[in-house]
């Protein structure tokens, strides 16, 4: 089957004859801390976990964002199918962390396979999914592949397909063509990711909105909660998430600017990574700025300028303590995170130009006015003092991000109606 010069053919031996390389590339990830080596198995298809009785429905996503977001359809799915199971899949250790925490009952993490014919087949001959939910656009050939060829029915769920993959698959029109064919539905973020996907080639796709907006607000225990405000204490607070690469840095700098005016200003930092901690810190403290860990169990003195939250699952707790908060992946080429978490908790968020991977809802936050686009690091210095010298301007802001977060709240219903026909396919009750 032939497109664009590149067939599944192509990639089905390529990635067979990849073994070696992909076993040295897991052990280099592993000495990393980006993999877990006890489960490295679970790369190969390989689980010392038995297939549970009974129906099992599949959910894959490539790491936290995706994975929360589809936390909700899961448990609706189960809700509705007592007798049922789940297995979730990810690609990364912050996710399987993350999950381990927030798995229902009935449901079981596990890595996913590399794309590897052998290990696919391994996989799939242990678990024997009934029905399969991939979401957003973490697309691996070998494993639809396989899933069409062992007629599971399977949905694209969350869909998201950014410009630059879209015309990266069409470069190759039959081989996306194929891949997708996996899926008897697609339910898609937006307008514009429907029409690419039916552009190359798959079928019943379905406007169903952006699943992040009907999550719920990120959690943060009472407890903890309690002891970070009681050692912020009366000082004023500037707030960054899931902040990437050099960002830090510009972080750092617009943090030294403001507190020129404001002496005990407090940065709260949560990196999208938290194993970067140690080099974060040290970055920050090249700045001259005194840096307390929370992954090193630091607590913030009254010489701390910076509380670095290098843990799993804690934005919760940020954005509880923050009027506003600069969301990162936004001042580099990342694409932007989740606007729509802190948007949930009344937080204003102020980003940079690279948002793509949410376009949408940060456009229509921006018209709204609760949220603000900083071209550089002296714009979000600029922005934050305002909002630090006018608290009552930062409050409605973040109240007018919430009213529009909470106004797509209406996707997780929609993806709930268009998946019942295929559950019920597979021998599933439709989610209420």
């Amino acid at each position: 089957m032939s497109g664009g010069g590149f067939t599944y053919g192509i990639y089905r031996a390529a990635s067979a004859a990849a073994g070696p390389w992909l076993r040295a590339m897991l052990k280099r990830r592993a000495a990393a801390g980006k993999e877990i080596p006890e489960r490295l198995g679970e790369r190969f298809g390989e689980t010392a976990l038995p297939r549970p009785e009974g129906k099992l429905i599949w959910l894959h996503a490539a790491s936290v964002g995706e994975s929360m977001s589809a936390l909700p359809l899961l448990r609706a799915v189960l809700d509705a199918n007592p007798h049922a199971h789940a297995l979730f899949t990810t690609g990364t250790v912050t996710s399987a962390a993350l999950l381990a925490e927030r798995l229902p009952p009935r449901a079981v993490h596990q890595f996913a396979p590399l794309d590897q014919p052998a290990a696919v087949r391994r996989f799939l001959a242990h678990w024997r999914p009934d029905a399969a939910l991939w979401v957003e656009s973490d697309l691996w050939p070998n494993a639809l592949e396989a899933l069409r060829a062992a007629h599971v029915p399977a949905a694209l769920v969350n869909a998201r397909l950014s410009e630059k993959s879209f015309h990266g698959w069409r470069r190759a029109p039959a081989f996306a063509a194929r891949v997708l064919s996996a899926f008897q539905v697609a339910l898609a973020q937006t307008d514009e990711t429907a029409a690419r996907l039916t552009t190359l080639g798959a079928a019943n796709v379905v406007v169903t909105g952006n699943l992040k907006a009907a999550a719920a607000p990120l959690p943060a225990a009472p407890e903890a909660l309690a002891l970070l405000q009681q050692m912020i204490g009366p000082r004023p607070v500037f707030a960054a998430a899931s902040t990437h690469g050099e960002e830090e840095a510009m972080v750092g700098r617009a943090y030294g600017a403001l507190k020129a005016a404001r002496p005990d200003l407090l940065l709260l930092l949560a990196p999208r990574h938290p194993e970067r901690g140690p080099e974060i810190a040290e970055t920050l403290r090249g700045l001259g700025l005194a840096v307390s860990r929370r992954g090193a169990k630091v607590r913030i003195v009254a010489e701390t300028n910076v509380y670095l939250m290098d843990t799993i699952g804690e934005l919760g707790l940020l954005y509880r303590s923050a009027p506003f908060a600069f969301i990162g992946g936004s001042l580099v080429a990342h694409g932007g995170q989740n606007p729509l978490e802190p948007a949930r908790l009344g937080v204003a968020p102020l980003h940079g130009p690279h948002v793509f991977n949410f376009r949408a809802e940060y456009a229509e936050m921006d018209a709204a006015g609760g949220a603000v686009l900083v071209a550089d690091e002296a714009a979000l210095a600029a922005r934050a003092g305002a909002w630090l010298d006018d608290p009552e301007a930062a409050r409605a802001a973040g109240a007018e991000a919430r009213r529009i977060a909470e106004a797509g709240a209406g996707s997780f219903d929609a993806a709930k109606a268009a998946l019942a026909p295929l559950l019920a396919k597979a021998g599933f009750h439709a989610p209420a």
